[in-house]
């Protein structure tokens, strides 16, 4: 009986030693999900670009596209704060594609669906590899919690076929 009390003791002191030895901890969420719907006929894919959530293609039809999210919290830590979905907008543009031959950039159109900032524009230019003029319907989501930048793009020749496509992309994001 000796025993067994003694073996109960040294086991309760070390368990609180232990216990107590410990930290504080603070929980963090790793990780962010969030919601897309793409046509029928396209599917995901990789290799178009290494910072993107998703990637998705249909090489029938010659139109891709991919979607990059940045949370609000992380650009806080690297000291990037955006008042607004138009002042997010105006940093990603004035750089995408600026150094392509007859980049032309439409008038932004904006949009708010319920609680969810939605920006669109049309951004033109002519490929010298591919020898063609390429179209891209950029959009820009801000949600509570992040901005996406929702890319996807065909030929140009094929903006009218495939625009309302891409734009249902875009305005299906949500987290």
């Amino acid at each position: 009986m000796r025993k067994i009390f003694t073996l109960i003791t040294t086991i309760l002191v070390l368990s609180t030693a232990i216990v107590a030895a410990q930290t504080e901890f603070k929980p963090y969420k790793a990780g962010h999900t969030f919601d897309i719907s793409l046509p029928e006929y396209m599917s995901r894919t990789v290799g178009f670009n290494t910072s993107s959530a998703i990637e998705y293609k249909s090489t029938v039809k010659d139109v891709y596209g991919f979607v990059i999210f940045d949370t609000k919290e992380e650009l806080a830590l690297v000291d990037m704060k955006f008042s607004s979905i138009n002042e997010f907008y105006e940093d990603f543009i004035k750089d995408f594609l600026k150094d392509e031959e007859k980049r032309t950039v439409s008038k932004p159109q904006s949009q708010k669906k319920g609680d969810i900032n939605f920006m669109e524009s049309d951004v033109t230019y002519y490929d010298k590899e591919a020898e063609i003029e390429i179209y891209y319907l950029v959009g820009i989501v801000e949600t509570k919690t992040a901005y996406y930048k929702v890319l996807s793009w065909a030929a140009a020749e094929n903006k009218d076929k495939f625009k309302a496509d891409f734009q249902k992309i875009l305005y299906s994001v949500k987290d």
